[in-house]
């Protein structure tokens, strides 16, 4: 049994925190917001989640292509990027699930489902270069 906490990032959602150019290249936004999730699976997000932690990236629409990278699984949404979070969050009972989003709508699907919900501001807190604040 896995008992790392699972991290799981509303990519889309996070990547469009910040008006940053990110609507001109959604792959290339997404890329970037990998790699900056990359250090999190170690360390995790001091103090509130200490790591190891298993770091899951959604991603949907242009951004459905963007591989994985040591360190954050990448999920591609076959349809809604939120229903796949859900989906991730109900699969995954016996585990602390911490989800990073700023959709009122997701947040309580997955609060009601016992997830911690953090928005993208929670993630530049953590100190990783590339993060929307």
């Amino acid at each position: 049994m896995e008992t790392r906490p699972l991290l799981i990032v509303d990519g889309a959602n996070v990547v469009g925190s910040r008006p940053d150019g990110w609507w001109r290249d959604r792959a290339g936004a997404a890329a970037r917001l990998r790699d900056a999730l990359a250090p999190l699976a170690e360390r995790g997000v001091p103090p509130e989640l200490p790591g190891p932690v298993e770091v899951v990236l959604v991603v949907e629409g242009a951004a459905r292509d963007v591989p994985g990278a040591p360190g954050v699984r990448v999920v591609a949404a076959a349809g809604s990027g939120d229903d796949t979070i859900v989906d991730l969050v109900a699969a995954t009972p016996d585990r602390r699930r911490l989800v990073v989003t700023a959709d009122r709508e997701l947040r309580r699907r997955v609060g009601a489902l016992g997830a911690e919900v953090h928005g993208p501001r929670w993630l530049h807190r953590a100190h990783s270069p590339g993060l929307p604040s």
